[in-house]
């Protein structure tokens, strides 16, 4: 059961720094996310050319 009383700024006052918390660690994993992605995408370049067998050409402009 819900509380029948509840204060929703009461609440927003208790809740405050918990939030912000929350908020700055969502921000701080979006941050670590994109730099996987960009670290990946960078390495995926360069090794492209390195693994291909010898004969097999690829399409480059």
């Amino acid at each position: 059961m819900s509380a029948p009383d509840t204060n929703i700024d009461k609440q927003t006052k208790r809740h405050k720094f918990p939030l912000i918390g929350m908020g700055g660690v969502v921000i701080f994993a979006g941050a670590l996310l994109l730099g996987l992605i960009t670290w990946t995408v960078g390495q995926s370049n360069d090794r492209v050319q390195d693994e291909l067998p010898e004969g097999v050409t690829t399409v480059t402009e």
